[in-house]
């Protein structure tokens, strides 16, 4: 799957990469920072990275303009981004993220509609199973990593669609 990203004609702006004073000005720049963070994780399938690895991705560093967002302004983006539930922080000096292109609740829906479709109500499956499985290749949640996968079985089970069980070779999942 060799799918070249697109960047946004902001990338190639140099104000891009400096927070804008003005604040509706600062809403709009945040707001497109936010999409161009989730579209480039989705597109790379990259869900979880340090803020470090974030400031020297090309995602914060445009080596072409020789422009950097500066490490408190991706902080602010993906602060932004946490606020929208598409982000959860991993640690507690919030240098490592959970990137979620998708919300869990999202994923879920994406899980069951497969489940469903497929005639797979009232099965069991393991993680690794749904994930990497043959039968899911062709899925979007294919390759998902287990973080993201718990967290969408979780809102799963929240709606009694599904029940993460402990199996003998790890954890799976009974769908409803």
């Amino acid at each position: 799957m060799a799918m070249s990203f697109e960047w946004p004609w902001q990338y190639r702006f140099p104000p891009f990469f400096t927070l804008q004073p003005n604040v509706d000005t600062r809403q709009k720049q945040l707001a497109a920072w936010c999409s161009l963070v989730l579209s480039f994780c989705r597109l790379h399938k990259q869900s979880s990275m340090t803020v470090m690895e974030a400031q020297e991705s090309p995602l914060f560093n445009n080596v072409k303009l020789q422009r950097k967002l500066p490490v408190e302004s991706i902080q602010i983006v993906l602060e932004e981004l946490r606020k929208k539930g598409n982000l959860e922080w991993l640690d507690k000096n919030k240098s490592s993220f959970l990137i979620m292109w998708r919300r869990p609740e999202e994923w879920g829906k994406l899980i069951y509609q497969w489940v469903s479709r497929s005639g797979q109500n009232n099965s069991v499956f393991t993680l690794y199973e749904l994930t990497n499985g043959d039968d899911t290749e062709n899925e979007e949640f294919h390759g998902l990593d287990e973080a993201t996968l718990l967290r969408a079985l979780q809102a799963l089970q929240q709606e009694h669609k599904a029940e993460i069980i402990t199996i003998s070779d790890g954890r799976g999942v009974k769908f409803f």
